[in-house]
């Protein structure tokens, strides 16, 4: 077994937790997995996994490699694509991270469109209201909302949100319009825990104001805050883009926008950079100029 097969075989049995399972996923037998690791691990002089007749785990060691690992097989796997054409005509599966309610609204109708476009292009997409490591969980592309950290990333810009008070034409005529963060006490409010703490809400263009307000009702699901404000319940915060087509029907309306903080960046960000494969680049070219136009995302 080659030096690059036993990088190959140690990732397959780190993502599996298991030797046998990776022999089948890798169309070996189980002694070869061993002995591969076995190799891999006398070549490093480190153990890479602790065994038990349960279970398989990562040792510290092991963590930090395998991220190091997946990033030297993708390139090698970005190299190969290069030499065979599929740096120029995008195919095979594409990975996608975002948001859930974002992913729901603008992500989903984009790639349908996009997939009639590349019949030879599938995709999987992760739709999870937390940051994704990329590398770590095999994924091609995110759709970042808020400012970026320093990485290795490759970032696109596509848009901005802003974090709004929402309610209903209805609701406004029967209990007025707040004209300033601290009125907000004498509205039935809504908190949606995701967008942020639900008894702290930040104004202010870096939100340095902070007012503590009594919600009547907190959920966990942004979908929910939002559907109890479009019954006309009440006044909750979202994000701008949750509520876009609401925002275009004129069924929800915005206050206090001017005290509200400053928009948050969206992006699009990949490992790959210039390298990227042609999957890669073909998306976020179709995406980005579509989003962009989106009125609600700028």
């Amino acid at each position: 077994m080659d030096r690059l097969q036993t990088i190959e075989v140690f990732v397959a049995v780190a993502e599996t937790r298991s030797f046998a399972a990776a022999a089948r996923h890798m169309g070996l037998s189980a002694p070869s997995v061993t002995r591969g690791v076995t190799t891999l691990e006398a070549r490093l002089g480190v153990r890479l996994f602790t065994r038990t007749t349960r279970q398989v785990r990562l040792t510290d060691v092991g963590e930090a490699y395998l991220e190091e690992a997946r990033h030297v097989l993708s390139q090698l796997q970005a190299a190969d694509a290069m030499a065979s054409g599929a740096a120029v005509r995008p195919s095979g599966l594409l990975r996608i991270t975002c948001a859930n309610e974002f992913g729901r609204i603008y992500v989903t109708p984009l790639l349908t469109e996009f997939l009639d476009t590349h019949p030879e292009v599938s995709v999987d997409v992760l739709m999870v209201d937390r940051i994704v490591n990329l590398v770590e969980e095999g994924i091609d592309i995110g759709v970042r909302i808020g400012p970026l950290p320093s990485s290795g990333l490759t970032a696109v810009r596509v848009g901005t949100v802003r974090r709004v008070i929402c309610g209903t034409p209805g609701y406004f005529r029967a209990n007025g319009h707040p004209g300033h963060p601290s009125d907000l006490k004498d509205h039935t409010l809504v908190a949606a825990a995701p967008v942020g703490p639900a008894n702290e809400w930040r104004f202010g263009e870096s939100g340095q104001t902070v007012v503590r307000v009594r919600p009547r009702l907190t959920v966990s699901s942004v979908a929910a805050a939002i559907a109890a404000a479009r019954s006309g319940w009440g006044l909750t915060r979202v994000l701008s883009y949750q509520i876009g087509p609401d925002l275009e029907r004129g069924s929800l309306q915005t206050v206090l926008e001017n005290h509200e903080p400053n928009p948050l960046p969206i992006h699009l960000v990949h490992v790959e950079g210039r390298r990227a494969q042609a999957k890669v680049r073909s998306f976020i070219d179709f995406a980005r100029d579509r989003l962009r136009a989106v009125p609600v995302l700028n």
